[in-house]
């Protein structure tokens, strides 16, 4: 037999054999047979290189050496999901779904596995690169760690889209991590905490061959990309299985409400016998085109839930109440706890939220209290035990001053937190907006973090965020665990900083109530800074989605002089103050004035491109059909019951074609 034609047999023997053994779970050969057959491979690829293949399954072992990650945007954004936590809260997340599609909804449930997300990308059926979550937007390329996991298919099998990428969880099983924990508590060293978190921190180890060594494997529950001829979730995880991803199997296709509470019900209970962490149930709106038709919001899709199981409680003693000031001056209250094992981490802090939640639970320092994980992520006090407080126990006063700078605090109607008004001379809140305009989602200066700011604020260098853009590398030099590159860096990326896109730097500047979404907006609107700073809050109410909080908010951040003054000196450094000539090319007042409800599948363009061109062109989308309604643009498979609205309210109803006609 010809040595190619040696090697491609050999592969393709042990792909199959990896995938019956990690995937399948059922092996059809020793481990021996299977280490021999490895080693001939690795054999004949040493003495003929000429046949090298990066999906081989010699390629598995590491040894890349990645000292830094590499910062990669997403393709297709990640989003994060609502949580439920009971049957109420999913009767009304099935209402507000409803409302927005036609005909029987089918939903697909899954278990929502505890481990760290990941995004796998394969073009032509190979694997190209591994991302890690991130912020949802980018994440970390951990291609060379995630290529040692042996559940992750290298080539993959049957018939699959030429281009996608699909979603899922790193996770470290229960045997693996207790063996890895018993070897290192025979050499005397510390052992891991939790699965979860050892699973997310092998991700970033540099030496990819020490990834190899541990036993992590990768579930896959979602497909996402174009043209992938798939039409529903349960169809995709059947795809999936099929090309050779590991995709559980528990998964269940249901018709009601009813159907997704008997699974939950089932596996909060059979959870424990499963070999992974779960801590919840993941329900999807099964078919795709109703989850086109149902979007998203700024965080989450609207056509997925979490349901999170009941989270683990213990008791310990509140020691001592501490108060936290914000970048927005709010003052969050922070129980000071006995230690205490949670969900497998030490938890010594939680939130107390503010005065009135300390007030309703009658919370008090000395005090034995419940602790939770809310949501598995926050710590948080859910009740006192009374039957052991003391009865020299005396209520909890809440602050009347700043804990930082001793102004009197103050607590507006309707609001429940009490906030620090000293705006401009509270050192953290001056940290926290500087900290918050250096992030990755605002001006994401690169080789500048949350400490070096604290740093630079408490030697005097800088009190404003505008106050970076003078600084020199001989002035961050003398700061401690700055060395001579770190502060180039620094410099640098503060530099880079002023080819950030305007909406970006709308939201850097920390205006309250204004986040992502409200500062893209309010950019497209208004298009530049100076337009926005002599805006009138009866004219701001009138941009979507911007309510009459957010414009008082906006227009007493612009009525400050000292925020006026900072705004100057950031336009004289070269801050992007208004949209770019090529966002403006894109922009027009074609549709102004004008509500629009897209409904149905399109030909020409996609349903989020026809969304963008009617904001592009100043007007305005909606979900749903009301009397505000100026138009529907129906593609094929239009809702019946749209359509009858439509017509009930007398609204047009126009083609894609009406619609692209319009904007000519």
């Amino acid at each position: 037999m010809p040595v190619k034609e040696q090697i491609d047999t050999l592969r393709q023997e042990l792909r199959q054999h990896n995938y019956n053994y990690y995937v399948l779970d059922s092996p059809t050969i020793s481990d021996f047979e299977f280490d021999m057959k490895l080693k001939e491979l690795q054999e004949l690829e040493a003495k003929h290189p000429e046949f090298f293949d990066a999906t081989s399954p010699t390629q598995r072992v590491g040894g890349a050496i990645t000292k830094n990650f590499q910062t990669v945007v997403h393709e297709h954004r990640m989003y994060s999901l609502d949580n439920s936590y009971s049957k109420e809260d999913l009767l009304d997340w099935e209402t507000r779904i409803k409302k927005m599609v036609d005909g029987p909804i089918q939903y697909t449930c899954e278990l929502k596995y505890d481990g760290a997300s990941i995004s796998l990308t394969y073009e032509n059926g190979k694997f190209i690169k591994a991302v890690t979550r991130g912020d949802g937007v980018q994440g970390d390329d951990v291609t060379a760690n995630v290529k040692t996991i042996k559940s992750v298919p290298l080539q993959l099998k049957g018939d699959y889209p030429p281009k996608f990428d699909i979603r899922g969880e790193i996770v470290l099983p229960f045997e693996g991590f207790n063996q890895m924990n018993e070897a290192r508590i025979e050499i005397g060293e510390e052992p891991y905490r939790n699965p979860r978190n050892t699973a997310s921190g092998s991700l970033k180890l540099q030496d990819s061959s020490e990834v190899a060594k541990r036993p992590l494997e990768c579930l896959l529950y979602n497909i996402t990309g174009t043209n992938l001829n798939i039409s529903s979730q349960f169809e995709s995880l059947e795809e999936a299985r099929s090309w050779g991803f590991k995709v559980p199997d528990a998964a269940k296709l249901v018709n009601s409400i009813d159907e997704v509470l008997e699974f939950i019900s089932y596996w909060d209970v059979n959870r424990h016998d499963l070999p992974y962490e779960t801590d919840g149930v993941v329900i999807k709106v099964n078919s795709l085109q109703q989850q086109e038709e149902l979007g998203y919001t700024a965080k989450a899709p609207r056509w997925a839930i979490a349901y999170k199981f009941k989270a683990e409680q213990v008791s310990t003693k509140l020691l001592e109440i501490t108060y936290q000031v914000g970048r927005t001056g709010a003052i969050t209250p922070v129980a000071n706890l006995e230690p205490v094992e949670l969900a497998g981490t030490t938890v010594k802090r939680a939130s107390l939220h503010n005065a009135d939640q300390i007030a309703k639970l009658d919370i008090r320092e000395g005090d034995t209290v419940f602790v939770e994980k809310g949501g598995e992520i926050i710590p948080k006090i859910i009740a006192v035990d009374f039957t052991k407080r003391s009865i020299n126990s005396e209520p909890t006063q809440y602050i009347t001053q700043c804990p930082e700078c001793h102004t009197e605090l103050v607590r507006q109607e309707g609001e429940a937190q009490h906030y620090c008004p000293n705006y401009n001379g509270c050192k953290p809140q001056i940290i926290g907006r500087i900290q918050h305009f250096i992030s990755r989602k605002a001006m994401d200066i690169d080789g500048l973090g949350g400490e070096t700011v604290a740093l630079l604020v408490n030697a005097g260098l800088i009190i404003n965020y505008a106050d970076l853009y003078q600084l020199t590398k001989e002035d961050v030099l003398p700061l401690e665990r700055i060395a001579d590159k770190s502060a180039e860096n620094l410099i640098t990326g503060i530099e880079q900083s002023k080819n950030i896109p305007f909406e970006r730097v709308l939201y850097a500047l920390g205006i309250r109530y204004v986040g992502e979404t409200v500062a893209k907006k309010l950019a497209k609107y208004y298009k530049s800074i100076n337009t926005l700073i002599n805006a009138s809050i009866e004219e701001m109410v009138n941009v979507d989605e911007i309510g009459i909080k957010i414009a008082e908010s906006v227009v007493q951040f612009f009525k400050d002089e000292e925020n006026l003054s900072i705004i100057n000196k950031l336009k004289s450094v070269g801050i992007q103050f208004e949209l770019s000539q090529e966002q403006l090319a894109n922009q027009t007042d074609k549709l102004s004035g004008q509500t629009f409800v897209v409904s149905g599948v399109f030909q020409s363009v996609s349903r989020d491109e026809l969304k963008k061109l009617i904001e592009d062109n100043g007007g305005k989308v909606s979900s749903s059909i009301s009397s505000k309604t100026n138009y529907v643009v129906a593609g094929d498979n239009m809702g019946p019951s749209k359509k009858d609205k439509a017509e009930k309210l007398q609204v047009s109803i126009i083609s894609e074609q009406d619609f692209l006609n319009m904007i000519i």
